[in-house]
Parts: C-alpha cells; structure tokens; sequence
C-alpha cells in the first residue's frame, strides 16, 4: 500500500467491476480503511456505474481503479475522464489494466503507450509506469470469461497519473513587470553603425560602382501601353458576356447601358395585360399572335411586328 501513498483523512475511491474477486476486495479496502483512519473516509463503487453517478467535482484525494487482485478491468476515455473531474487537484490516479504488446488491430484491448495517452486526454499529468508483468493464471481466465478476448501477448500494467494543482475552468491574474518608458537611447556599435553609412566621400570613391537608374529600362518600358491591353484576359471572355465583381475595366458600365438601350427599345404596354395572351390583348397589341410570357421577362420583337402595329 506505500505505492498509493496514502495517508490518514484523506478520501480514497475504489472501482471495481465483475472481474474483481470478492475476497480480495474486501481485503483491500480494510487495509485503506487503517490507512486513512478515522478522520479519512474509503468509497467502492462498481467502475460501470461511475458515468451515471452524482459525484462532485474534486471529491477524492486518491482513486484506485483495477488494482483489486485478479482484477481485470478495462477503462473508456469517458471513465478516465470522469475520474479526472472527480479527483481533487494534486490527486493521484492509480489503475491497472491488461493491454496488449504485440501490434494486433483491435478495439478491445489498449497498449500501453495507448492507455498512456489516454490518461494524458483526460487531463492528468505526470503520467508514469509503476509496473508492467504477465497476467497469472487467474487474470487469463478472467479477461477470456469477462472480455471474450485471449492473446498470448498480454501484459498486466500499472500507471498513475495526477491532477494538476488548479481546476478545469479555473483563471488567475498574471503578473507582469512594469516596463517604465526610457529616454535613454540604446547604444549604438560604432562598427555595425559605420558600416551601414553611405557618407559623400563615398560617393566619389572609384572602387564604388553606381548604377543610372534610367538605364535598367528598355525602350518597351517606356512606351505607353493600349488600354485594351489591361484588361483582363477573363473578362468578357466566353460565349456570355459577364462583367467581374468589382470590374474595372469598363465592361460593367458597358453591360449596363447595352441593356438599358434594349429595354428602351421595347414597346411599352398600354393597358399592362400584353403578357397574359392574344385574349387578353387589344386589338393593335404588338404581341399579337405570340405566346404568353412572365411578367418582365424581356419579348425581342422583329421591325415587321412593329410595322404591323
């Protein structure tokens, strides 16, 4: 029991499942109860009862899950991460679980690097291997009978894990210096300074090679280019004439007063029931003999049409 740590009035949780012995559970918890003495109190609880009970936050100083001798349970991220939430910050988490060593593709069985980072999802801390051995005969029965599963590769390990010393949540106020405005100016290097300066006595210098420049362009770059040519290669482009968002070209413009002239061109209707149909029309409806269309949908009609009515 010295691995555990435990010491008197502390709150200890032990889980257990259907593969725990009976003999020894009790053994173990009359040990933790000398443990902890009087002032110190010790729970058992069956492990797949844990999710759906009531336990606040911060409640155990220390919780042994699948330490039980012959015990071989098996722990979910949920229960890891509910015996997280429950166990007080600086807790320490104690469990043993049979995992596998040899690389087996399976949901059932956990390696150990596996169940590592398990522990470490939940939020604990400080995650270490107390032990690692090969099951007794007992625990080879029981993970066969209880779990359904048998491997010659299986490994009984112990891990522990702690809880950080501050709640999930939790925020404190971070102290930072004062940093104090200064007129003092930082110190410059005289050599970095000197070689950065461009002085008038090195312009004159023969060894220093200037460059006009005017002469870096060619004759091309001096020339004023077309406005056709800045457009872009996509606007406009294409059996549909389609102006960009945000077009700078002049395309938009263009577009807009191409359709404006279209819809000035159009006859306008008299009595407003040209598009229901020749029942509906008057006797000198330029949209005589033509189909009924939707409410502003754009009729193109021929000069004849015109000419007739």
């Amino acid at each position: 029991m010295e691995e555990f740590g435990i010491s008197p009035g502390q709150l200890v949780a032990v889980f257990w499942d259907k593969s725990s012995p009976e003999e020894a559970l009790k053994k173990l918890v009359a040990r933790l109860q000398e443990l902890t003495g009087s002032e110190g109190q010790v729970f058992m609880e069956n492990v797949t009862q844990l999710l759906q009970s009531s336990h606040k936050e911060s409640s155990f100083d220390v919780i042994l899950s699948g330490v039980v001798p012959g015990s071989t349970s098996l722990h979910s991220a949920e229960v890891l991460a509910e015996m997280a939430r429950i166990l007080r910050p600086g807790g320490c988490l104690f469990l043993k679980e049979p995992v596998e060593t040899a690389e087996v593709n399976n949901d059932k069985m956990k390696t150990a690097s596996k169940l590592c980072s398990a522990l470490t999802l939940s939020g604990l801390v400080e995650i270490k291997e107390l032990q690692r051995e090969a099951l007794s005969p007992e625990e080879v029965q029981s993970v066969q009978e209880h779990l359904g599963y048998h491997s010659d590769s299986l490994r009984s390990v112990r891990v522990t894990g702690k809880k950080p010393n501050f709640e999930v949540g939790s925020s404190s106020q971070l102290k930072l210096p004062n940093k104090k405005s200064s007129s003092v100016k930082p110190v410059v290097d005289p050599a970095a300074a000197k070689l950065w300066t461009l002085s008038a006595n090195d312009m004159e210098d023969d060894s220093v090679d200037l460059i006009d420049s005017d002469e870096l362009l060619d004759p091309e770059d001096l020339k004023r280019p077309d406005p056709a040519s800045l457009k872009a290669p996509s606007c406009g482009e294409g059996k549909k004439r389609k102006a960009c968002k945000n077009c700078t070209c002049g395309l938009a413009e263009e577009l807009e007063q191409e359709q404006s002239k279209a819809q000035s061109s159009q006859p306008k209707s008299a009595c407003g029931n040209c598009y229901l149909g020749d029942a509906f029309r008057c006797a000198n409806c330029p949209y005589l003999g033509m189909p009924a269309f939707k409410p502003g949908e754009q009729v193109l009609l021929n000069n004849s049409n015109l000419q007739d009515a």
